[in-house]
């Protein structure tokens, strides 16, 4: 009789793997101006003394966007999520190459950066800044990458994308750069490309969609006529497509949360992968989206910043195989 040869799970490191912590929190907040954490704080916290809040600081229970600080005058810019722990929370040390350098997920798809700006390649499967529920974002590992270079150093977050997206993800690095970037948007920011993989094939090979999106109490967005709802604009292009898939170039005219995908799903072509808005149909192992590019201006020199990332190759090979096997 022959032997099974397959290998068994090694136990031992699977119990070895800790699972993440899971953080009970006592207050959220979001900024809505810059300012410096514990002066917030002690407005917030108004039942606490000075001393105690304090205490929240240097006893590890402050995070920023899902890090934990515990510098006084850490400077807090306008959307920064600010929340209390009920216990202490532990961070993982970070893992030192040499003075001024770390290594981390995000140290190796760091696609630009300046004195200004700091923009990575995120991958799928990762957030942009932290949920309740998932620490492990793009946000944390910048932090960890500038404060290595100068402990007073932090990243201002500028925009997000989702966590099942890949793709240009960009974080200021000064709070003056932030709030002039925010404050005029949608004037300076020109470009906002992505690639997507979705069911089908469109009548229309390239055309715009515009829409109403609304969200309910699930968390859920979807397109609504009611004109009260936030307005959406989605341009698309054909670059390939077969009997199953499409390739689309997409660029957008409004950042609303998950515009992309929930337009597309409403023309009966949901991107592929997508388990919340479409069949979750696994052909990619994850979804088929991918921020590709980001044009803006820069606020203090007026030139402007290209970023592109290349189209994942997994997006090429499920459309090259779905070709190959019509053709059988």
């Amino acid at each position: 009789m022959r032997k099974d040869t397959k290998k068994k799970p090694d136990r031992r490191n699977a119990k070895d793997e800790k699972k993440p912590e899971q953080i009970r929190y006592t207050a959220q907040y979001k900024i809505g101006r810059s300012t410096e954490l514990l002066e917030y704080l002690l407005i917030k916290q108004k039942e606490m003394s000075r001393n105690s809040v304090k205490g929240l600081l240097s006893q590890h229970k402050v995070l920023v966007n899902g890090k934990v600080v515990s510098q006084f005058d850490y400077p807090l810019a306008k959307d920064d999520e600010v929340k209390i722990a009920k216990n202490s929370v532990h961070t993982p040390p970070v893992k030192k190459i040499s003075k001024g350098r770390v290594a981390n997920k995000l140290t190796s798809r760091i696609i630009y950066e300046d004195e200004y700006f700091i923009a990575v390649n995120k991958p799928n499967g990762m957030l942009s800044v932290e949920s309740d529920t998932d620490r492990d974002c793009a946000y944390v590992y910048i932090v960890d990458y500038l404060k290595a270079k100068d402990p007073k150093a932090r990243p201002y977050v500028l925009h997000r994308i989702d966590k099942e997206t890949s793709g240009v993800l960009v974080f200021a690095k000064d709070i003056k750069v932030h709030s002039m970037l925010r404050m005029h948007w949608n004037a300076d920011v020109k470009l906002r490309e992505y690639i997507a993989v979705i069911e089908g094939k469109l009548k229309e090979k390239t055309g715009t969609i515009t829409s109403y999106l609304k969200e309910n109490e699930n968390n859920m967005v979807y397109v609504s006529d009611d004109p009260h709802g936030k307005k959406a604009i989605t341009h698309y292009e054909v670059l390939d497509e077969n009997e199953k898939y499409s390739l689309l170039r997409v660029t957008i005219d409004t950042g609303r949360k998950n515009q992309i995908r929930v337009q597309l799903a409403d023309q009966g072509h949901p991107i592929v992968g997508d388990d919340k808005y479409g069949n979750g149909e696994g052909a990619l192992h994850r979804l088929g989206l991918h921020a590709s590019r980001l044009d803006f201006m820069n606020p203090i020199t007026r030139k402007m910043i290209s970023l592109n990332t290349p189209v994942p190759q997994e997006f090429q090979r499920l459309m090259n195989a779905a070709a190959k096997s019509r053709k059988k």
